[in-house]
């Protein structure tokens, strides 16, 4: 096998594998493609080239023996209920998480699960080690595996080994509380590409290796151990084509009729879309929208929220506590502003299929999408891509990775109230002509900027053979 047949082989690996188990009337169970975002964004390239992906299939227990999907070859990596606990709700989401989105809520240490996040990063590269064909590529995902590049290195220095972090890299002055920084960037630095959401976390990664770890770094290189490590901003995206082409369908168009029927057919509807996170700041607009209420600036029927949150992490007590929060703040501003039959915020705390959330975004007029951080965003680059009748308006987070390219949104700070509800009213009030430029402007963007165009740049610049962009331009 010559170095570029080996250079179409590609092995991704990431916490979770693209699929959930589901189990049909007649008791027979199967895996499907999942709708994760990760998941998403990746499934048009790997259709494209020959591919492995490891991760964990979202159970405790044995791993489970996987079939192809969609012509990915599926490995899975078990885990135990304990690991589970201390790797992943413990030290990816109860330390990391928290602390990499600017320490929301406080960020909790614990030795086992740093040892139990050292135990599965090994399990993930050994399985890696395994797996890959001789000089493959390897592109590895976001903080739950960021020892795992430098793990993999050692097991097997011939693969090419890309690291890509989707959610913000900290400043300084955060990463450093960390009590294994040295070793988080050590992992990392195992990498030959370290790619980051924004030119910021590249920045600081980059200062940071210098500061702790006395490596040589010049942005966008490091040299260290003798080795260049390179680094860069590669904004995820989505598949354009496939939500203009999802959003455009009869029964979507008809299904977003109906909900705004459902809905009382008021003269604005407000949308947000969000997992139940406490980074997204949901609580923030339900806020700005109980006070434009209170002043009488918005009035219920004329104006009706839905805000979906989605599940996540209920085990955790941040998130537990997030849930009670934001369902008290709703049934707050139901029991004051709201009426019989009329509710002021419409609160859907569950999952919905892709067609479901296309009508919702063809049905709302604005959607609100305000984390205090985010490394990107893609619910905000889904709204408007769906947005192919020419209307909608995105009130957009400044704080998130999308605002950098989506510039045509009206840009809010979260953390101002006063500010936050100025946005909304912006965009309630924005001329119709200006709102309709707005949301072409960023649709040209987007078509330009798909997924697509993310991992051939991202590609292009961990294979130095072009091989595997060369098959993406082809596919």
């Amino acid at each position: 096998m010559n170095t570029e047949m080996r250079r179409n082989s590609i092995v991704v690996v990431a916490n979770r594998l693209p699929i959930d188990e589901t189990v049909a009337p007649d008791g027979v169970r199967e895996w499907r493609r999942s709708p994760g975002g990760l998941v998403s964004a990746l499934h048009p390239i790997l259709r494209e080239v020959r591919a492995t992906w490891i991760g964990w299939a979202g159970g405790t227990g044995r791993a489970p023996e996987l079939p192809d999907v969609d012509g990915v070859a599926l490995r899975a990596v078990p885990l135990s209920t304990k690991e589970f606990h201390q790797y992943y709700e413990g030290f990816a989401n109860s330390t990391l998480w928290p602390l990499y989105h600017d320490a929301v809520e406080q960020p909790v240490h614990h030795r086992r699960w740093w040892e139990a996040y050292q135990r599965i990063n090994r399990r993930f590269a050994e399985m890696t080690a395994e797996v890959a064909e001789r000089e493959a590529l390897v592109w590895v995902h976001d903080y739950h595996l960021q020892l795992m590049p430098a793990m993999l290195r050692a097991l097997r220095p011939d693969v090419r080994i890309g690291f890509f972090l989707h959610i913000p890299f900290p400043p300084a002055e955060l990463f450093m509380q960390l009590p294994r920084r040295a070793e988080l960037l050590r992992g990392l630095l195992g990498a030959d590409l370290v790619g980051f959401q924004g030119r910021y976390g590249a920045q600081n990664f980059t200062q940071l290796a210098n500061r702790l770890l006395g490596a040589q770094s010049r942005y966008p290189e490091i040299v260290f151990e003798g080795r260049v490590v390179r680094t860069g901003a590669f904004p995820i995206s989505i598949d354009t084509a496939a939500m203009e082409e999802l959003a455009s369908r009869p029964e979507v168009v008809r299904r977003a009729a109906q909900i705004r029927a459902d809905l009382g057919g008021p003269e604005n509807v407000i949308l947000g879309v969000d997992r139940l996170d406490y980074t997204k700041g949901i609580e923030h607009r339900l806020t700005a929208y109980r006070e434009l209420l209170a002043d009488h600036t918005l009035k219920v029927p004329n104006t009706v929220m839905v805000q979906v949150a989605v599940p996540s992490r209920e085990r955790i007590e941040h998130y537990r506590i997030l849930r009670d929060r934001v369902e008290r703040e709703v049934g707050r501003i139901n029991g004051e502003f709201g009426r019989v039959g009329v509710p002021a915020v419409h609160y859907l705390n569950q999952n919905f299929d892709r067609a479901e959330l296309a009508a919702l975004y063809r049905a709302a007029d604005v959607m609100v999408v305000t984390p205090l951080r985010d490394g990107m965003n893609l619910v905000a680059k889904e709204y408007v891509a769906s947005r192919v009748d020419g209307g909608g308006r995105l009130v957009l987070s400044e704080f998130t990775g999308a605002a950098a390219e989506l510039r045509q949104a009206f840009l809010v700070n979260p953390h101002d109230l006063e500010g936050l509800k100025e946005g909304l009213l912006r965009a309630l009030d924005a001329d119709p002509a200006d709102a309709s430029r707005r949301i072409r402007a960023m649709r040209r963007y987007l078509r330009a900027h798909d997924v697509r165009a993310w991992a051939r740049s991202y590609l292009t610049a961990l294979d130095d053979s072009g091989a595997l962009a060369a098959a993406l331009n082809n596919g």
